[in-house]
């Protein structure tokens, strides 16, 4: 076999065990599907959401829903490999004769799939409450390749921390540091309704880019816009995802092939 069918090869082994995973353990993926769906109705129904928006506010609020859950998935990708790592399954791996790096692909390679689900899921409970998209199947697929793109940009994050801290219990430390980051976003309302220093940081927040830039491609009411932030949504939306990919995704296969040594 030539390198590169190795790799697609030992990659794809690694990608179905982690979805022989899925089959063994499904509670821990139904909840992984349900939490963020429990979180869009509390703020749809009960906390209200929406501030400072001229329009709907479950429009407003289903694709900054969206954008969060993409980057809570860093958690556990997270929890995943530093399990791996405790358990000893990564050094048995890397004394195999397979193609190192193909362990962090199957892994990724799952969480985008599994990240694909919880988007279908959301959508479909978004649709349910009343949020619609209003700029054809073009557009729509834009704004979810932007979501997946966040996605994969917290994913490598997630497998980097993971790396440094090599234990599960230090993924709650990560959580606490998770929850403000996504909370100090555009996410449950607009930067024009907060203080004008907490909006401004708000607005450069790379996941409050991803939720201005799918609001205005499935035509969802979004705040006021007038700055260069949201003015550039779109823009911002690819190149906050890539740069965080161009120092993420090179750390994490560095360390990981320091692993043992």
């Amino acid at each position: 076999m030539s390198s590169m069918s190795w790799v697609v090869s030992d990659s794809w082994t690694m990608t179905r065990r982690e979805l022989a995973h899925w089959a063994r353990q499904p509670v821990r993926i139904v909840v992984g599907l349900v939490f963020p769906v429990m979180l869009l109705l509390m703020f749809n129904y009960l906390v209200g959401g929406g501030q400072g928006v001229d329009g709907d506010n479950t429009e407003f609020l289903v694709p900054g829903m969206l954008a969060l859950t993409m980057a809570f998935g860093l958690e556990s990708t997270m929890l995943a490999v530093t399990q791996d790592l405790n358990k000893g399954v990564i050094d048995r791996f890397r004394a195999m004769p397979m193609v190192s790096g193909s362990v962090l692909v199957g892994r990724s390679i799952a969480d985008m799939l599994q990240s694909a689900a919880a988007l279908a899921v959301m959508t479909g409970v978004g649709y349910a409450v009343g949020w619609r998209w209003h700029h054809g199947p073009d557009a729509a697929l834009g704004a979810l390749g932007l979501l997946l793109l966040l996605r994969f940009a917290m994913l490598w994050i997630g497998i980097q921390l993971a790396l440094v801290a090599g234990k599960p219990e230090l993924v709650q430390a990560v959580q606490i540091l998770v929850w403000p980051v996504g909370f100090l976003s555009n996410v449950f309302a607009t930067p024009g309704s907060m203080p004008g220093w907490l909006g401004a940081v708000v607005e450069w927040n790379p996941m409050s880019a991803t939720a201005t830039a799918v609001r205005g491609l499935f035509g969802n009411p979004g705040g006021p816009g007038g700055t260069w932030a949201s003015d550039h949504a779109e823009l911002l939306a690819v190149a906050w995802p890539v740069a965080l990919i161009a120092v993420f995704l090179p750390l994490a296969v560095r360390r990981f092939a320091r692993i043992g040594r």
